[in-house]
């Protein structure tokens, strides 16, 4: 077996901004940084605080964006991924952001890590009638969300983040919030950075480098 092959695959990039007018094409050149993070998939979600557009494909981040597909992204806040495939199958459906529609509109998530009871959490969901398009374990964190009773989605998602084990780092966005999560013990690393009057979130900060975005606070192991 190649070291390639043998190496765990625990990374995944996670790239997100909030407050800037090119915000897609920006989350494009940190995914690029990005890329030693997961090369079979990538995918980008903005929103103008009214609507969500969105892409993603297989491959590298190159062969799935270019300057008509990011024209079409637009919005002042978006996420992005580089896929590894750590649970689930390497496929469009588990490429993400992962978007989802629940009572209160869409819901984008973009997911480093590993949870180790999402199989029992999925079983439990299934059992009350949850219907899964994906079997990426991020999906278990969306259905968590939806069945939350709280009214806001910074309380829903402290709802869903309650029942799930693992190491993990998570960017959720809604239609004008932006929000991201680290598991309790800090093991997958997530940089908050400032550019112009905009906030940045990454893996790691080589992706802050190329858009000469400051970092704030992070860590760097993971």
């Amino acid at each position: 077996m190649s070291e390639e092959t043998d190496k765990f695959k625990d990374e995944c990039g996670v790239f997100g901004i909030f407050g800037h007018p090119k915000a897609a094409e920006l989350t494009y050149l940190g995914l690029r940084a990005l890329q030693h993070r997961g090369q079979e998939s990538a995918g980008i979600v903005a929103s103008d605080g009214v609507d969500f557009s969105h892409h993603k494909g297989m491959g590298l981040v190159d062969h799935v964006f270019n300057a008509e597909v990011l024209s079409k992204l637009n919005g002042h806040l978006a996420i992005g991924h580089n896929r590894y495939s750590t649970a689930g199958s390497s496929n469009l459906e588990n490429a993400q952001p992962l978007i989802r529609t629940y009572k209160r509109g869409p819901l984008a998530l973009a997911h480093n890590g590993n949870l180790v009871n999402a199989t029992r959490i999925r079983s439990d969901l299934e059992d009350a009638g949850s219907i899964f398009n994906s079997s990426a374990d991020t999906e278990v964190i969306a259905h968590l969300i939806a069945r939350s009773q709280q009214t806001y989605l910074e309380d829903r998602i402290l709802d869903a983040l309650r029942e799930v084990r693992g190491a993990y780092s998570i960017l959720f966005m809604g239609k004008s919030i932006l929000i991201a999560a680290r598991d309790p013990h800090g093991f997958r690393p997530l940089w908050l950075g400032r550019f112009q009057d905009a906030y940045v979130l990454a893996s790691e900060t080589c992706a802050f480098d190329v858009i000469e975005a400051e970092p704030i606070r992070g860590q760097k192991t993971g």
